[in-house]
């Protein structure tokens, strides 16, 4: 009876700006009820730089409902999700929906243009940590800013559609933030029931304060907005399997949160990590990886090392704990403080 509550309080009440079903406007692009309308945020020029922009549709339904928005491409080769939301942009029917969608189609378009992992070539910065942004910082503190205000305060549930990085060789699993409100942790965790992956990432570590919220998703937990961050694909693959399994997603939650009757059940057994850990490399090299995704290590299981450019090791990596391997680094490039391996296990 108290999920249900907390479901219905999700689903039904104003947590954020907009709660359809009026026209829905975000930045310059309006979509009447029962319309898709489609154009860009501008993100203009300072200090030097060039600007950017962020391609956006919004699917307005037309009777009331929450409304749910999906941001891909914070990083430049995760591809995947910009590929899903091609396809959901044209899949969605708003004269069925109840609520709306705001989609962002590519949130770092430097990035993406430019085919870097990790961090933009404009400033250096990883989008993903340097939420809520700033008007007056660097391009993606810039880019942070606009996301935060035209996307996510309109919003009343968001999703942070990843994959592995153009680098990074990825199983697929949420992550459910645990660090906000009860009721607002809840209710994610329903919506990652209802995204449908069945490896859960139980994130407790999240900052709290609203003003340095460091993550897109996190951005929404902290001003009281259910959210979820998603993994689906990597290595700058475009598979098939990857982009539906986003799709079924998304699909999910849209029957979940009452917007559409149909779409497929909620997993019903998954895995919930609750401890975690990135290792990371304290050498630039090359790096060998001795595991591959999905798969089970013991504690202290060697997992990779990272030798010179003669050959000598510098560093052998090792399992902190026993567990399954989410993702792993499957190019030979390596940086000192880059990710080595994702371990996750059950306590």
């Amino acid at each position: 009876m108290r999920v249900a509550t907390v479901c219905l309080l999700f689903t039904f009440a104003v947590v954020g700006r907009a709660v359809a079903q009026e026209p829905l406007r975000v930045g310059p692009v309006t979509a009447a009820p029962g319309t898709v309308a489609s154009g860009t945020l501008e993100v203009p020029p300072r200090g030097g730089d060039q600007g950017t922009t962020l391609p956006v549709t919004v699917v307005n339904g037309s009777k009331p409902g929450p409304v749910l928005a999906l941001v891909a491409g914070v990083h430049g080769q995760e591809y995947t999700p910009v590929l899903a939301l091609q396809r959901l942009r044209t899949a969605i029917d708003p004269a069925s929906l109840s609520g709306a969608v705001i989609m962002v189609h590519v949130a770092n378009m430097p990035s993406y243009l430019a085919r870097t992992i990790y961090y933009s070539p404009a400033d250096g910065k990883n989008l993903n940590r340097v939420f809520p942004g700033r008007a007056d910082g660097t391009l993606s503190e810039r880019i942070a800013d606009v996301i935060t205000r035209e996307v996510i305060d309109r919003a009343t549930h968001v999703v942070d559609l990843h994959c592995g990085d153009g680098n990074e060789s990825l199983r697929p699993y949420t992550y459910w933030i645990t660090t906000g409100p009860p009721d607002v942790a809840e209710a994610g965790r329903q919506m990652a029931l209802a995204f449908g992956m069945d490896r859960i990432v139980v994130d407790r570590e999240r900052p709290v304060d609203p003003k340095a919220s460091v993550y897109l998703s996190n951005t929404g937990v902290t001003r009281g907005k259910p959210a979820l961050t998603i993994e689906s694909g990597g290595m700058a693959q475009t598979d098939n399997e990857s982009i539906a399994r986003i799709e079924r997603g998304v699909a999910g939650l849209l029957r979940h949160l009452k917007m559409r009757a149909d779409g497929p059940a909620p997993v019903t057994k998954p895995v919930l990590f609750d401890r975690s850990e990135v290792v990371r490399s304290n050498f630039t090299g090359i790096f060998y990886g001795a595991v591959e995704k999905g798969q089970t290590v013991a504690a202290g299981a060697v997992i990779g090392r990272v030798t010179d450019f003669h050959g000598k090791v510098l560093e052998e990596f090792k399992a902190p704990f026993a567990g399954e391997v989410l993702y792993i680094i499957g190019t030979p490039a390596m940086n000192k403080g880059e990710p080595v391996v994702f371990i996750a296990a059950t306590r």
